[in-house]
């Protein structure tokens, strides 16, 4: 007898850290799970400790945390509580980080740079993770930092099926507000069934989120122009690429991204700008604050935890981007 085999079932816990529990709720409501209860306390001199309160014993983990502000203080208790499930015994960990903290840092631009993207995958791999869930990374080739499987998920299909419902397709065309946004921006415009059309700029590498917009390529004039990023930080780019696009004689500019990061002045630019509405979704919390008129905020839950089924059941996460990876 080579080995012994136990009867016994697959099961699936899913855990929340502090940053963002209502998304992480909805997630468990669409899985059909309840969040597993743990101890998350801050120590007087700013340590992170991490109790489960059931045992993860030969479970299969799945750790969300989503990377907002303050950001190293989540990222860090992600880390933790993916140590904890490791000598706490689980069978596998997922470590679901809805936006990749540090994803901008994937390459040396300039010489005695770090490539912090890099080492957040290493961070995670050796606190135990063996496998990475997160959606729209802001480049392809951080899939490749992670010795493991990652899950990259599109947030794609939840935004345009809300495009598709209030565009005159004819009358539409999609934009890139940068030349790095190009082959994102290409698939919406097939998908869409739209001209496409880019925006050239040069950025200050000596100044942080200072962004020149050049010129437009492509066909904007007398169109309503959607603008694609994967994030809207200062909301720089985006606004000053609206700007350009209506010199350009667009008659409308909508603008969808996947992450709403909005740090300072990006409600500001927001509201004061020519764009007619802002979509995003819901990777990221959004205080009241930061919340105005025309943001639209779509739920990704139901994608991520469609994600964590498949997963969870051997099935396949492409399958529900109908054949993108």
């Amino acid at each position: 007898m080579s080995s012994i085999k136990q009867p016994g079932e697959k099961n699936l816990m899913l855990f929340s850290g502090r940053a963002y529990p209502e998304l992480a709720e909805e997630v468990a409501q669409h899985v059909g799970v309840s969040l597993t209860p743990t101890k998350l306390i801050d120590f007087a001199n700013g340590e992170i400790y991490a109790r489960y309160l059931e045992s993860v014993r030969g479970c299969d983990a799945f750790v969300i945390q989503s990377h907002t502000a303050p950001i190293n203080q989540w990222i860090m208790e992600q880390l933790i509580m993916v140590d904890a499930l490791k000598r706490a015994s689980a069978k596998r960990i997922t470590v679901v980080m809805p936006f990749y903290g540090y994803a901008r840092q994937d390459k040396k631009g300039r010489g005695r740079e770090p490539i912090t993207a890099r080492l957040m995958a290493d961070m995670f791999k050796t606190a135990g993770a063996d496998r990475l869930m997160s959606i729209d990374l802001h480049t392809s080739q951080i899939q490749g930092f992670f010795d493991g499987p990652v899950d990259h998920l599109f947030a794609m299909p939840v935004l345009e099926s809300y495009l598709k419902n209030k565009l005159d397709l004819e009358n539409t065309t999609v934009v890139s507000p940068d030349t790095g946004r190009v082959r994102l921006s290409e698939r919406w415009a097939d998908t869409l069934g739209t001209p496409l059309a880019f925006i050239h700029k040069r950025r200050d590498l000596d100044v942080a989120n200072q962004v020149k917009v050049s010129e437009v390529v492509g066909r904007v004039r007398g169109r309503t122009c959607v603008l694609i990023d994967d994030m809207i930080d200062t909301a720089g780019t985006i606004c000053k690429a609206a700007d350009a696009l209506y010199e350009q004689g667009a008659t409308n500019v909508i603008t969808a991204a996947t992450h709403a990061v909005f740090s300072d002045p990006a409600v500001d630019r927001l509201k004061n700008s020519r764009i007619s509405e802002v979509i995003v979704t819901n990777t990221l919390p959004l205080a009241e604050a930061n919340r105005f008129d025309k943001l639209t905020v779509l739920s990704i839950a139901p994608l991520i935890a469609r994600a964590i089924t498949e997963v969870f059941q051997d099935g396949s996460v492409t399958s529900l981007f109908e054949g993108d990876t």
